[in-house]
């Protein structure tokens, strides 16, 4: 499923019922969010990115970094691509959760290739399981540009749970 790639829409930001999660798929509930029946996490708001497309595997996060994400020395700080990239790796495994189930990122890996600077634009994370263990899943995404240029890249370990009651 592909959202139109503007941005989130005005939308409730929060935290969903854990109720409403066990009783809908992974993938359910983060279409949920694009759709706005769910709300969008506030760390999508704050670091001005938001979930672009989800599949069955598959998550992209989209975003456009700005002068409060630089670090001291005048490039966007590095934990911007991180929070993408555990983003997208981490609801790609959620795609795959059954209704009662969830994921939480238990490990991650990040490698830099290049500084993000506020004029590299649109940055797009795509993440996409390869593994879909029933207790421990892994994934790989890569963070780009519009034209395809590569910023960083990582992996990601999650454990897999049954929701609590």
């Amino acid at each position: 499923m592909t959202m139109q790639d503007d941005g989130p829409k005005q939308r409730k930001v929060g935290i969903v019922n854990m109720n409403d999660i066990r009783e809908v798929s992974g993938l359910e509930y983060l279409r949920g969010i694009a759709e706005g029946r769910f709300p969008v996490p506030a760390m999508g708001r704050t670091l001005k990115f938001h979930l672009s497309e989800v599949g069955e595997g598959l998550a992209v996060f989209t975003g456009i970094p700005d002068a409060d994400c630089l670090n001291p020395m005048g490039t966007v700080h590095g934990g911007y691509a991180a929070t993408l990239l555990d983003s997208a790796l981490a609801c790609a495994v959620q795609t795959l959760c059954p209704p009662g189930y969830a994921s939480t990122s238990i490990e991650l890996k990040v490698n830099f290739v290049r500084p993000i600077k506020v004029d590299t634009g649109r940055l797009i994370c795509r993440g996409n399981v390869v593994h879909p263990g029933r207790q421990i899943a892994t994934s790989e995404a890569k963070l780009t540009n519009e034209a395809g240029k590569l910023f960083a890249h990582g992996t990601q370990t999650c454990s897999v749970f049954r929701i609590p009651d």
